[in-house]
């Protein structure tokens, strides 16, 4: 394990190594599987790059002592090697990758015996709001819930499209307008970690970024305190405010925030499609001369029948 551990660190020297550094159960079960799959992978790809190197080093045109069959054309032991590993390997990761996305559903809550943190999420420009419904206040740019504790994401955007990631807690999972996606997670160490967007998001999303404090209970208890006391309520004219596109906004804590604001949010971009598909309907149900008849069956411009006549007076 600590070899592919090496390998994958040196393969993946481009993206941000805490996801092989976990810090709860989700993160270390995606790190298995990484793990996992890169070695299956590398049963492969480690002696076909090999055999590429030796061939070429034995077969080059300076080296007479190499085996000259230029009528050789097959070899049933090769053809079975060639494709039955292959076959073995796609197989198996087959089955991992199914067995591994009902196990690590992102919307599948965690067994605990504590109590979860429920936390509402709102992704904007380029910043992240966290909303506590359960205490009444909530943050921009800071996170904070206890160690051994299931967190139970609810996340939306007020903006594009986005992606919520804390990396060594897992599970990346999209932020969309007019959607809640569901998140949950659990710390099993108390420390700072780092949260992002990975989803670019325009001009502010390189430091669309926040922390997540990972806390014991009395920490977090305190935390939520610290929050209560701010001066600061999240009106609707202070939300307003805030969902103006900002760039580097620094940690805000509101002791104040209306209990529908996360649903508020979510709605409003549901009004006009809904207000859309109320005039359509009523257009279904208009006279025959112009779309359709009560029985929502004629079309326009075609004669009505008898019957069809006595439907619709009906």
């Amino acid at each position: 394990m600590r070899a592919l551990g090496a390998g994958a660190v040196v393969l993946l020297g481009g993206c941000s190594m805490e996801v092989l550094s976990p810090k709860g159960d989700i993160g270390e079960q995606e790190r298995t599987l990484i793990l996992i799959a890169l070695g299956l992978m590398m049963l492969v790809a480690v002696p076909v790059i090999i055999l590429t190197l030796v061939f070429a080093w034995r077969y080059r045109a300076s080296n007479t002592k190499a085996t000259y069959a230029p009528k050789w054309a097959h070899s049933t032991a090769i053809e079975v090697v060639v494709w039955a590993i292959p076959a073995i390997i796609v197989t198996i990761l087959a089955v991992l990758a199914w067995r591994t996305s009902h196990s690590l559903d992102p919307y599948k809550p965690l067994e605990s015996q504590a109590k979860p943190v429920h936390v509402e999420v709102v992704a904007m420009d380029w910043k992240w709001l966290f909303i506590y419904p359960d205490y009444g206040v909530a943050t921009v740019n800071e996170l904070a819930f206890p160690t051994d504790v299931p967190v139970n994401f609810s996340i939306t955007s007020d903006s594009v499209m986005n992606s919520f990631f804390i990396p060594q807690l897992g599970s990346q999972i999209y932020a969309m307008t007019g959607m809640t996606t569901k998140l949950h997670l659990i710390a099993r160490e108390p420390g700072t970690y780092a949260g992002l967007s990975a989803n670019y998001s325009g001009a502010g999303f390189s430091d669309m970024h926040f922390k997540a404090i990972a806390t014991s209970e009395q920490g977090f208890a305190d935390w939520i305190k610290q929050a209560k006391a701010a001066p600061q309520s999240l009106t609707a004219e202070v939300y307003q405010a805030l969902s103006k596109p900002s760039e580097k906004t620094p940690v805000t804590y509101y002791a104040n925030v209306p209990a529908t604001l996360f649903d508020d949010i979510v709605n409003k971009y549901m009004a006009a499609p809904h207000e859309e598909g109320a005039a359509m309907h009523e257009g279904m149900h208009m006279s025959a001369d112009h779309t359709m008849s009560a029985d929502g069956m004629h079309m326009a411009g075609m004669p009505m029948s008898t019957t069809e006549k006595a439907k619709a007076s009906e």
